[in-house]
């Protein structure tokens, strides 16, 4: 709130309000003692009416301007939180299923509303009008004063006391609510699995116990609020009995004027109501406290342990996290060569550990790839290779060691700059639940419909996108839901011809689980597209392989190997040497089997 101006004003505003409009109580209550007792006459009503109308006023500015800073804090919050995890990189993603994120940044950053626009004004209220009241009645009479006094902080004594355990509930009912979220979206997303599975009717039962669990935790917290508002009413009315059978005792006795004894009578409630206010607005509040708690938890917490299993997700990042990159509005200018040809990239020694893991992903790597140089990163699962990618991009830092770009160190680098002359295929693209032609311009929002089409020829996607019902303002289903896995590929190269200035080329095994037809398809547009490129691609099937000047085997986190691809066979065949560099069996084999049955 500090930090956005506009936040701040509606904040001083409503919080101005609530303390006029309590303060105008010492007024409403002069006024109503005076007129009740004789004191004034009945034109004093008109001023009554007046304090009673401005009142009013200040509760409508207060309820205006509250609404206001909510949403001002709600939307720099959301600004935040998404800002943070792009500048963190998917792999910061991993701690958190995406139900909960999701759930997070919209159903519980709603929850904030009763803290904004409830409990801080009431606590502001509660600062200020019990010391004024307890002043003004100092001044009519000492002993009620006394007794306000000693029974006032009785109310936010136990008031305290239910609060700390009411926090404990409502944490966890949050906690239960994110489940929900995020079981509820993993089960959505899997569905045909499950159904394939026969396992459908299981996981409903497992929503309804996630629910009835939710259910179960709201339900302790209204309780323990009813407890709080029955704790609190009833130490306020204990209190004021306190103030009133004097009162009385001490009228009937003659020891007391009547202007004096309604004005205490009037005044000793408007003492404890600010407190309990609170108290009760700070139960209505505590479930967006825990959700503001849990978006401070990603905001400040930039290296959490997330998962270290290799599964990679729709995104083509490996879910787990090491070192993430920091905010790429606190880095030095871009090194001149990063906008220009393609640039040299430097390893030296580079070893990067992820949280959670003994070994790490990769050891002491030193490499060096040339300007416009094509080099393929072949190996096992899990070896290591779609980490480097990952350093190439600025998701993860090295642990040990440097990545050296035309000779800058990629620390010092502005990443938004270096990754604007980057073209990244991932082995999963996301496609959106927008038209084709939004999908393809994701990385060239100001490309024309021409130049989009150029694109999708290039990529040879023009030919399946033409012969759609709408062509290319045809609505793609969420995650490419009506699209095969090789239209998918074909429209994530689409995106990379779609940025023609791009300097360096980063594929993450981009004809993975791809018919032969369309793997022809996809390493003929990658052909194309590496041409006057420095690439970096991850492959397994020797048709990619075969695009590359130099193979790499990375194996458990190591180089083992390092050939130059000059050598062919005039069948386009490679030498036996070449051969040893790739891997053999495994999940590379079994792809190698499935191309011969798709070309046979």
């Amino acid at each position: 709130m500090r930090a956005e101006r506009a936040v701040r004003t509606h904040l001083t505003v409503t919080l101005a309000a609530a303390v006029l409009a309590g303060l105008l109580v010492l007024v409403q209550a002069e006024l109503l003692a005076g007129v009740l007792s004789g004191r004034f006459a009945t034109v004093a009503l008109l001023g009554l009416a007046a304090v009673l109308g401005l009142r009013a006023v200040l509760g409508w500015t207060q309820g205006v301007f509250a609404t206001r800073t909510a949403t001002g804090v709600k939307s720099a919050l959301r600004h935040r939180l998404l800002a943070r995890l792009q500048e963190l990189g998917p792999a910061r993603l991993a701690g958190h299923r995406s139900g909960e994120l999701v759930t997070l940044t919209g159903r519980g950053l709603d929850a904030l509303d009763p803290y904004l626009t409830g409990y801080l004004p009431a606590m502001a209220v509660a600062g200020v009008v019990p010391v004024a009241v307890l002043i003004r009645l100092f001044a009519a009479d000492l002993t009620s004063a006394i007794i306000v006094l000693i029974t006032l902080p009785l109310i936010p004594i136990f008031g305290a006391l239910v609060g700390m355990h009411t926090k404990a509930v409502t944490e966890r009912q949050w906690h239960a609510l994110s489940r929900l979220g995020g079981h509820f979206l993993d089960v959505v997303r899997g569905l045909p699995t499950l159904r394939a599975f026969g396992r459908a009717r299981y996981q409903a039962g497992v929503i309804q116990r996630v629910a009835d669990a939710h259910r179960s935790a709201t339900m302790r917290t209204l309780r323990v609020a009813f407890l709080s508002s029955l704790v609190l009413e009833l130490c306020a009315s204990l209190s004021v009995a306190l103030v009133a059978v004097p009162i009385g005792l001490r009228l009937l006795g003659g020891s007391l004027d009547l202007t004096t004894a309604l004005l205490v009578l009037l005044l000793a409630p408007e003492a404890y109501l600010p407190l309990r206010m609170m108290g009760t607005r700070f139960h209505a509040s505590m479930e967006g406290v825990a959700a503001a708690d849990a978006a401070f938890a990603v905001l400040d917490d930039p290296a959490a342990p997330a998962d270290p299993t290799p599964a990679t997700e729709s995104t083509g990042v490996p879910t787990r996290a090491a070192e993430p990159a920091p905010a790429t509005g606190d880095r030095a200018a871009p090194h001149p060569r990063v906008s220009g040809e393609p640039p040299e990239i430097r390893l030296e020694n580079v070893t990067v550990r992820y949280p959670g893991r003994d070994d790490p992903a990769l050891h002491d790597v030193s490499l060096i790839i040339t300007p416009g140089e094509r080099v393929a990163l072949v190996g096992e699962s899990g070896g290591g290779k779609s980490t480097l990618l990952h350093l190439l991009l600025g998701f993860v830092h090295p642990t040990e060691g440097r990545v050296l770009v035309d000779g800058a160190d990629l620390r010092e680098l502005d990443l938004a700059a270096w990754r604007d002359r980057l073209a990244f295929v991932p082995q999963r693209p996301h496609l959106f639940a927008t038209s084709v032609a939004g999908n393809i311009r994701l990385g060239a929002p100001s490309a024309s419909l021409d130049q989009v089409r150029q694109a999708a020829r290039a990529a040879h996607a023009d030919e399946f996108v033409s012969a759609m019902p709408g062509g290319y303002d045809t609505q793609v289903g969420e995650r490419g839901a009506n699209l095969s896995a090789g239209q998918r590929q074909r429209l994530a190269l689409a995106r990379a011809f779609c940025r023609p200035d791009t300097a360096v080329l980063l594929l993450d095994e981009p004809t993975a689980r791809l018919d032969g037809r369309s793997e022809a398809a996809v390493v003929a547009a990658t052909a194309e597209l590496s041409e006057r490129r420095t690439a970096v691609i991850v492959a397994h099937r020797p048709a990619m392989i075969d695009l590359a000047d130099r193979v790499i085997r990375i194996q458990e986190g190591r180089i083992v190997s390092d050939t130059a691809a000059t050598s062919r066979a005039p069948d386009g065949s490679h030498p036996a040497g070449e051969r040893a560099s790739r891997p053999s069996g495994g999940e590379s084999g079994g792809k190698t089997a499935a191309q011969a049955g798709d070309k046979r």
